[in-house]
């Protein structure tokens, strides 16, 4: 599994959505390398970036052990964070139910967590402003992926969207998708397989998410006892490019926290 790294500490594993790479959330990395020694460790999921999907890459559940399988030979028994975006929430939920209390932290940028996309409750698409000017000098590819997630349109909004997501856009493995949609749900949610997670929690979402929403999210986050949530007004289903000043500070902020919960553990937790 192709993978970069920066900086040095504990690990944070950070992990992009469906159908994009690992450059999608490279944009994140400054305010992530600002609080605290953390080393991020980027990855690219089977089929898509430059890691390579064999046919054993058939489901969201094969998608999750390659990860697990990658983050046991990665970190062995060292303690770590998890960031996953979208469909890599799914997956980073995943991997804490796996690892349990190795795993420090978790953050969740618009993650899935009703896998069916008829079944999510989500908003009515909305774009909050438009430029006519933008999209007509577009390629008509670039302008019809990028119409269907903007919220709002313009050039620093889109140049973006060109450097974060179409890169992976343009990258993935087709016939391994297919295989992965085709069995896009995990067979347990992660959630009923292990007591509440305890450790520092956030959820960031965007109030104008169309593709996995918000609401769905919020009930979920009373599984993780330290959670954060925020839904970001002015922001789609990329809330972290949409809203990128206030999702920085969420994520320092989560940071901060994971510092404490490290130093203190569980005594860190609120007596009653």
């Amino acid at each position: 599994m192709h993978s970069v790294e920066y900086g040095s500490g504990t690990p944070i594993l950070i992990i992009h959505g469906f159908c994009v790479d690992h450059r999608l959330l490279l944009g994140l990395d400054p305010a992530l390398a600002s609080q605290g020694e953390w080393k991020r460790v980027y990855i690219d999921l089977p089929g898509m970036g430059m890691s390579a999907a064999g046919p054993q890459i058939d489901s969201a559940d094969a998608v999750a052990e390659a990860v697990v399988a990658f983050a046991r030979r990665t970190f062995g028994a060292e303690k770590f964070a998890v960031l996953g975006n979208s469909f890599g929430g799914m997956i980073a939920r995943h991997i804490a139910a796996e690892f349990g209390d190795q795993v420090l932290g978790i953050a969740l940028l618009c993650p899935v967590v009703v896998a069916e996309h008829g079944s999510r409750t989500v908003p009515s698409q909305t774009v909050l402003r438009k430029d006519k000017l933008l999209l007509e000098s577009l390629d008509a590819v670039d302008r019809s992926d990028y119409e269907a997630m903007a919220v709002v349109q313009s050039s620093e909004n889109w140049a973006l969207f060109r450097d974060s997501v179409l890169p992976g856009l343009r990258a993935f493995d087709q016939a391994a998708i297919e295989r992965i949609s085709g069995r896009y749900a995990l067979s347990i949610e992660p959630e009923e397989r292990v007591p509440k997670f305890e450790g520092p929690a956030v959820f960031i979402m965007g109030r104008q998410d169309h593709v996995v929403g918000f609401q769905d999210q919020i009930e979920l986050s009373d599984h993780y006892l330290q959670s954060t949530i925020a839904i970001l007004d002015r922001a789609g289903h990329n809330a972290h490019l949409d809203q990128h000043e206030i999702t920085a500070t969420l994520l320092q902020e989560w940071l901060v926290r994971m510092e404490s919960w490290k130093q203190n553990g569980s005594s860190s937790l609120p007596v009653a």
